[in-house]
């Protein structure tokens, strides 16, 4: 059954986000880039949706009131990647626009990648690591400004269910140089929904909103290490089985 249930879901989202993208694109020439967002966030939600009803894969949301409630507010989102369901999730739930962070070959994706395109976003060249990050504060200042928040996963990568990565201090960096707050959020998303795997399984997936971290005098080391103490802790109370017997010691935080 679980097998079924993939295919189906897998079905669905390829023969939906092919008119979607299309229709994104079109419309891109017609209406403002905030419109663009909903527009696309509506997609997203109708994945996450169908995921419950497919799947039987449910979010269990809490700490929303942790997150800024003015219209302007600005905020950089730090969070736990485990597999693609809190890329579909993330903005299906929050109240902002988000601006993902994410390499410019995912552009190159049929439909998905091209409606990508057409979103007020911040992709990137890797191989120019400092061009990059000038970048990614430049868009970063001018989005939030507008009341977009920016979302990154300080990993870098889907990271396998009870496992850490390394993280880095790109997303704290950010936060510095524009002085907005960071808001640590951990997913226990690999319960169901592996690390590169077809099949998924029914459950449930904890996605937990931590209280705003002010960056203002901080350094972004020491910083990265604070969020990365309260995902990690957050992410041993929500799914203390997937760390039994494993190592607490925090990673070393990278730049």
């Amino acid at each position: 059954m679980p097998l079924i249930r993939s295919v189906l879901h897998m079905l669905w989202l390829i023969l939906t986000v092919i008119p979607w993208a299309l229709f994104v694109v079109i419309a891109s020439l017609f209406v403002n880039s905030t419109t663009m967002y909903w527009m696309c966030a509506r997609w997203l939600k109708l994945a996450v949706d169908s995921g419950t009803l497919i799947l039987g894969i449910k979010n269990r949301v809490t700490g929303l009131e942790n997150l800024p409630s003015g219209e302007k507010s600005a905020a950089v989102l730090l969070v736990k990647h485990q597999s693609t369901w809190e890329t579909l999730t993330m903005p299906a739930i929050m109240p902002h626009p988000l601006a993902y962070v994410f390499k410019k070959e995912l552009l190159y994706i049929p439909f998905f990648g091209w409606a990508m395109a057409r979103m007020d976003m911040i992709h990137i060249d890797r191989s120019q690591r400092a061009q990059a990050f000038n970048k990614v504060v430049a868009q970063g200042k001018r989005l939030m400004a507008q009341g977009t928040w920016v979302i990154m996963f300080p990993e870098g990568t889907r990271i396998n269910r009870g496992q850490k990565g390394v993280y880095k201090s790109g997303g704290t960096r950010l936060a510095i140089e524009t002085g907005a707050p960071v808001i640590p959020i951990a997913v226990t998303s690999a319960r169901c929904w592996p690390r590169k795997a077809f099949i998924k399984k029914p459950g449930i997936v904890d996605i937990s909103i931590g209280k705003p971290i002010p960056s203002a005098g901080r350094k972004p080391d020491e910083l990265m290490r604070e969020v990365e103490a309260w995902i990690e802790a957050e992410m041993r109370r929500l799914d203390p089985e997937a760390y039994a017997g494993r190592d607490a010691t925090p990673a070393r935080v990278r730049s």
